[in-house]
């Protein structure tokens, strides 16, 4: 419903319109006055500032005889200025704006108000003044809305390039955008996408990772859902706050890196994992990338067989004291220790004593089925290695 002002006198009207320049060199005093992030704005934003303030009481003019008056005021009471203004100034401080504008007129209705207007005067200046609130909060909606669908399209790219490995100048210059330029350390997660919207789905992810003070960055890729965690050392919270939000299904996480630049690693990995994550049926939910080693070989996953061999077969070959023949007749046995024993010609207890070494020297526990499996694998791809040394023979 429109503004009921048909009770301002003509009188009132053309004294607001006579007095217009006053009330626009009253306005700039105020905002000088009372607005230090006016003061600090540089000449061009300054002066779209003033422009919105003339442009505001020209139209409160127009306004008041009601020609054409729709019943909210059009985003276009802000002139050519909406696009830069609202990257210059915040909407808080575009409220202050308005507000100050307001203040002006009021401490003015005495002089501008013909005898007995005075009421209907402040009046008007109140509706108007909400007019312009609402045509304020939509500029800043449309502005938010741009940027929220520029954001988005840079976020996928910068995803994408993440997970193609391509850390180039401009993935850099994308990723500085998005604030990301020294954001650090950076974790990649992977698993199935959940069902409904993707958008939805984004909003949701981020939501829960802000929960826990976390950024994000986030895309859908098909049946795939990927998330870039970063801004902490501690990315375990963010793992798990994430999980409600994958699909039925494994949710791998990759190695964490120093920064984004580096997080093709992360990513691989953690592909790399997702596709190998079948053969083993009873991974934990969500399972590190790095827990898949076996399973990543089999599928032909070279920076995963050159991690095996260098986290379990050399450190065996460099702590001597016969670990890593300890290692495979203990295997070969079948992790029997007395078999074990028999085999090479030791006490029992001698195995015991290594298999504790073991597992000091290479973090892995040959009593525990996974830890063995993983460990079986390493002896297996040294083995297999042209260049790592090879292990004594052992007489049958």
């Amino acid at each position: 419903m429109a503004p009921q002002t048909a009770t301002l006198r003509e009188e009132t009207v053309r004294n607001i319109e006579g007095a217009a320049g006053d009330l626009m060199n009253a306005a700039n005093r105020h905002l000088d006055a009372r607005l230090a992030w006016y003061r600090a704005l540089p000449a061009q934003e300054r002066s779209w500032v003033g422009l919105i303030a003339q442009t505001g009481i020209s139209t409160f003019v127009a306004w008041c005889r009601g020609e054409g008056r729709p019943d909210r005021l059009p985003v276009e009471l802000f002139g050519a200025a909406p696009r830069d203004l609202t990257r210059a100034i915040t909407l808080r401080q575009t409220v202050d704006l308005v507000r100050s504008v307001v203040e002006v007129v009021e401490d003015h209705v005495v002089e501008l108000a013909a005898p007995g207007d005075e009421t209907a005067l402040s009046f008007a200046v109140l509706r108007f003044s909400r007019e312009v609130a609402f045509a304020t909060a939509q500029v800043y909606a449309n502005a938010a809305e741009s940027r929220g669908a520029w954001d988005a399209r840079l976020e996928s790219l910068v995803v994408d390039a993440v997970l193609r490995g391509e850390a180039d100048d401009e993935m850099v210059s994308r990723a500085t955008a998005l604030g990301w330029g020294e954001l650090g350390p950076v974790t990649v997660v992977v698993g199935s996408r959940p069902t409904g919207s993707s958008a939805s789905a984004v909003e949701l992810v981020r939501a829960a990772v802000g929960k826990v003070s976390l950024e994000s960055l986030i895309a859908v890729q098909g049946r795939r859902l990927v998330v870039i965690l970063g801004g902490s050392a501690d990315h375990g919270r963010g793992v798990h706050a994430l999980l409600p939000y994958f699909s039925d299904g494994p949710v791998v996480v990759g190695p964490t890196v120093p920064r984004l630049f580096a997080a093709g690693r992360s990513a691989r990995a953690a592909l790399s994992g997702l596709r190998a994550s079948p053969a083993w049926p009873g991974a934990p939910r969500p399972v590190p990338a790095d827990d898949l080693l076996p399973e990543r070989v089999l599928l032909g996953d070279a920076p995963a067989r050159h991690l095996l061999i260098e986290r379990v077969y050399y450190p065996l070959q460099r702590a001597g004291g016969s670990l890593a023949e300890t290692a495979a007749a203990f295997l070969d046995c079948g992790r029997g220790i007395e078999a074990a024993a028999r085999a090479l010609y030791v006490h029992p207890n001698t195995v015991r004593y290594r298999l504790g070494r073991i597992a000091e020297v290479v973090g892995y526990d040959l009593t525990e089925p996974r830890e063995a499996h993983i460990v079986q694998t390493a002896l297996a791809l040294g083995a297999l290695d042209a260049t790592a040394p090879r292990l004594p023979r052992r007489d049958p």
